[in-house]
């Protein structure tokens, strides 16, 4: 198969991380496949086939006709069997492209949420619905996000498949760069690897983070992620007296070598899909304490795979994390469940077969038309 994987742009966001590492196991079954981004980016992205970009501007986000028909010339001429969008920005750019420059490609798309928790006023939906009636197939990265889709958009069961994310088997290197070793001198360390975006709730991790320090006066807590919010949580750092114990440390490649010295991985948002972190996480056997939203419940098992605490309940979230630092004989048999179920269940090279058949049966399915 000849596949198109549509990014918002080079960076070291999960949705972009999964896309390369999907598309490096498709290019190793046999598969054709290009990354496409549309928006420029510094980072590099670790993907070992084509990387086009379009390098659409910021500012043309919500109406880019000439992006538009950037992508529909290179469908054109390149003639994708395929292909998948993965986020909502890829879905509405794509879409638009088909629908003004009338290419045929069928389009897939990757959701990675439960989309309900984004619908905020009814033209919202209605737009998305609009979308949505344009694809081909949705592949959703939990049961919980599937069936949320079906009933949010109106969406045929039969147009839906259920494929996890899944992780790369690698060797961890837990040596520590330079920069971050001192973190981990002195006590023990929490780590969150999130966006700076308010529905992944760090203002919630810091009022736990100001109890955890009463009981650990020596903990720091790392936050690994950037965005929009960064100026405001830093400030607020330092006006609740955390500037000791709390880093914002921006996006970092070296996620697996700071997680895997961690002590516990948090992850207190208020929405998600299946956070690849936490599957990442379980294969470090670092101890995880999530909320219960979205299909987190589908791989965190309360005291059998990790803490899962109901969302926005902060007193049991911080008895969990001092729970989960205590390292006891609970915490150690949580990390080994973990760790089993990751490398049974979630592994990229099984998850990437799972994408493949997903994509010949909507081939097959246009060609019986």
């Amino acid at each position: 198969m000849k596949i198109l994987q549509l990014i918002q742009k080079p960076q070291l966001r999960g949705a972009e991380m999964f896309a390369c590492q999907l598309s490096n196991h498709l290019l190793a079954m046999g598969h054709d496949v290009t990354v496409v981004c549309l928006l420029d980016g510094n980072a590099q992205l670790p993907f070992k086939g084509k990387l086009v970009n379009l390098k659409r501007p910021l500012s043309k986000r919500f109406f880019d006709v000439g992006g538009w028909k950037q992508l529909a010339d290179y469908i054109k001429q390149n003639k994708p069997d395929i292909i998948q969008a993965n986020a909502g920005d890829t879905l509405k750019f794509v879409v638009l492209s088909k629908l003004f420059f009338q290419w045929k490609t069928p389009i897939v798309y990757r959701n990675a949420n439960k989309v309900s928790d984004f619908i905020t006023s009814r033209p919202k939906l209605i737009f998305n619905k609009f979308l949505v009636k344009q694809l081909e197939h949705i592949i959703s990265v939990s049961e919980l996000c599937r069936l949320d889709f079906i009933k949010t958009y109106n969406v045929p069961s039969e147009k839906t498949t259920m494929v996890p994310i899944g992780i790369e088997a690698v060797a961890v290197n837990k040596t520590l760069s330079a920069d971050i070793l001192p973190y981990f001198t002195s006590g023990k360390v929490i780590v969150n690897v999130a966006s700076l975006v308010p529905e992944k709730n760090h203002e919630a991790l810091l009022r736990i983070a100001t109890e955890v320090v009463k009981e650990y006066s020596d903990i720091k807590v790392l936050i690994l992620g950037d965005g929009k919010l960064r100026e405001s949580l830093q400030q607020k750092i330092m006006a609740m007296g955390l500037d000791n114990h709390v880093a914002l440390l921006g996006y970092r490649a070296d996620v697996l070598s700071i997680l895997s010295n961690a002590n516990v991985f948090t992850l207190p948002s208020r929405i998600e899909g299946l956070p690849g972190v936490i599957l990442e996480a379980f294969y470090c056997e670092v101890p995880v304490v999530a909320y219960n939203v979205g299909g987190i419940s589908e791989v965190v098992k309360n005291d059998e795979t990790g803490w899962l605490v109901d969302k926005d309940d902060e007193q049991r979230f911080i008895v969990s994390v001092k729970d989960a630092l205590l390292n006891s004989d609970k915490t150690s048999k949580i990390r080994k469940n973990a760790h089993q179920f990751v490398t049974r269940e979630f592994m990229n090279d099984s998850i990437a077969k799972k994408f493949a058949a997903a994509y010949t049966k909507v081939l097959n399915s246009k060609s019986a038309v």
